[in-house]
């Protein structure tokens, strides 16, 4: 991502008068150029929207949405919480907040379905379901997408361990017996966690399939990655947005597991039998837990 601050400050000297106005407000600016269209950017910078365009194009991204994108990806990994929060307030002020929200949400599932590599999905599902143990790793807002798959993965698959220590000592504790037979699924999006980073490199020299799940292929996990899930998320306020996510999550428990439903069958089974004794659902199905 840092690639491209290099390459303008490479090229400024060959950018035309208007181009340098686009290049020094970007660099300045690159948090609110980011959710800038090409023409408010270019009503900004003092120049037309074509300028813009061709601006982007010679930067090498064909389309303007493109170096947008981008420039968003920069801003998600690079600002602190109180500058996202701030960036966020600025996109929302005087519109409807929870609209606002749920159409990017809307729109982020939109696009994860139309750019998910189906390939890397077909091949993730495989290695999940031939694996002798299944790795879960997610730490911080991962934590919970983590958490989530894991506990349904439990419910069928014999041996699940999720791995969220607190430390990175813990976790390459908690890993260290993996083996090229096993497979992992690190789950991480920004701010990216340097644990995750840790944990993931370690398991690629153990030779175990790693299947990474998160938000581009150049995310520091994906790198080591055999299979990459790539799912779209998206500032909200000092956190993201992680609806995306978790629908990918939720195709691939039901591709896992697809197969299996009569071995799923008979779990469930014995466990409502076990959740009957223990009570932990009431008669209308409330838990008691």
């Amino acid at each position: 991502m840092e690639k491209l601050f290099d390459t303008i400050r490479s090229d400024y000297k060959h950018f035309s008068k208007g181009q340098k106005k686009l290049a020094d407000y970007i660099l300045e600016h690159y948090d609110k150029a980011a959710f800038m269209t090409a023409a408010k950017l270019g009503e900004k910078t003092g120049v037309s929207e074509s300028t813009v365009v061709r601006f982007a194009a010679q930067l090498g991204y064909p389309k303007y949405a493109k170096l947008q994108k981008e420039l968003q990806n920069i801003v998600r990994t690079r600002l602190t919480t109180v500058q996202r929060m701030a960036v966020t307030n600025d996109r929302l002020d005087g519109k409807d907040i929870i609209s606002n929200v749920l159409e990017r949400d809307i729109e982020m599932i939109k696009s994860t379905m139309e750019t998910i590599s189906h390939e890397d999905f077909s091949k993730a599902v495989e290695a999940i379901k031939s694996a002798k143990r299944i790795y879960i790793i997610g730490v911080r807002s991962s934590a919970s997408l983590a958490s989530f798959l894991a506990f349904y993965f439990n419910m069928v698959f014999e041996d699940v361990k999720l791995v969220s220590p607190s430390g990175s000592s813990e976790i390459l504790e908690s890993i260290y017996h993996i083996q090229k037979e096993d497979v992992c699924i690190a789950i991480s999006f920004p701010r990216y966690s340097n644990r995750t980073v840790s944990a993931v490199r370690f398991i690629a020299s153990r030779g175990a399939k790693i299947i990474s799940i998160t938000d581009n292929e150049m995310a520091p996990s994906a790198k080591y990655a055999d299979y990459k899930l790539l799912a779209r998320s998206d500032m909200a306020s000092f956190g993201d947005s992680l609806v995306a996510p978790l629908s990918l999550i939720n195709a691939l428990i039901v591709a896992s597991t697809y197969e299996l439903s009569e071995e799923a069958s008979k779990n469930f089974k014995e466990l409502e039998h076990i959740w009957r004794e223990l009570k932990v659902y009431d008669s209308e199905g409330k838990s008691n837990a």
